[in-house]
């Protein structure tokens, strides 16, 4: 179960209401590097965690619950600097430089109508769980493999996608109140990539952990071809670093290099079925 507490986890304050950094923000709510998904990601993996222990479980589950903060934070931003935006066409403003060039046009008839709609028509001039574009968030961003290890490298890509969002959002404002709501959020972002990191140190480091699922008996896959980096360029050139060549990650092996070529067959299929609707001269 979870509790509530109607004081923001951080205070928003806004200074100079802005629409057009409000509908910036909503890429933070429902975008795919969002709040929601990794809210929803977090709450998943941790439903779904078996282990020995419920240590993961857990963490998952505080982390997650601090996500929900961060969407409560964040649609008070979007909410607070959409107070100046225009309800009607005939209002004063509507055509206004700044919020015209981002939401529509130059005329007051052109704002409104680009403006993501939602925001005002289904939010009352409020936060929605949608992006930037007014497109409402996919779970299926959502990474919940039932693997730890999977999905704690899930976690330190959605963490470092958010905290990229957040410094932009971050370089993209002038407004105090914005951006000391936002050096928070990146703090945390910072914070939650070092967590899930340490869980997979926890677990063993890459040694221990790859390839994942580390429960798959490595000599039933294909040995020649389980390190190989395909070189697939016409002249055979290939970029060479650390992918390339001495000891693999997990220290069982040595990266190689494979010039690429075919290893199977050209693919014949058989004739068509009687009742495939294909041609006649398909037809076997």
């Amino acid at each position: 179960m979870y509790y509530h507490d109607k004081r923001l986890q951080y205070p928003v304050t806004v200074d100079k209401p802005n629409p057009a950094f409000a509908r910036m923000l909503q890429q933070a709510i429902g975008g795919v590097e969002g709040e929601i998904r990794v809210c929803m990601q977090y709450f998943f993996q941790a439903w779904g965690n078996r282990a020995p222990t419920t240590t993961y479980r857990d963490m998952l589950l505080h982390t997650a619950t601090e996500e929900i903060g961060h969407i409560e934070m964040l649609a008070t931003a979007v909410a607070m600097n959409l107070e100046t935006a225009p309800a009607s066409v005939q209002e004063e403003g509507a055509a206004d430089s700044i919020v015209g060039a981002v939401m529509g046009g130059g005329s007051a008839k052109a704002s409104i109508e680009g403006m993501i709609h939602k925001n005002l028509l289904t939010g009352g001039l409020a936060a929605m769980p949608i992006d930037s574009d007014g497109v409402p968030f996919n779970m299926s961003h959502i990474y919940a493999s039932g693997n730890v290890a999977a999905d704690m490298y899930c976690n330190v890509a959605a963490e470092s996608t958010g905290r990229v969002l957040a410094v932009r959002l971050f370089n993209a404002t002038d407004d105090d109140g914005m951006k000391k709501m936002l050096h928070y959020m990146i703090a945390r972002d910072t914070m939650h990539q070092q967590q899930w990191l340490a869980v997979l140190e926890e677990l063993g480091g890459a040694s221990a952990n790859l390839p994942v699922p580390n429960s798959f008996p490595q000599d039933m896959e294909d040995q020649a071809n389980n390190y190989n980096f395909y070189a697939t360029s016409v002249d055979g050139t290939y970029p060479e670093g650390r992918w390339t060549a001495g000891p693999t990650m997990d220290g069982r092996d040595e990266f190689t290099v494979f010039q690429n070529k075919p290893l199977g067959q050209e693919p014949v299929l058989g004739p068509a079925r009687p009742d495939s609707g294909a041609q006649d001269q398909q037809i076997g």
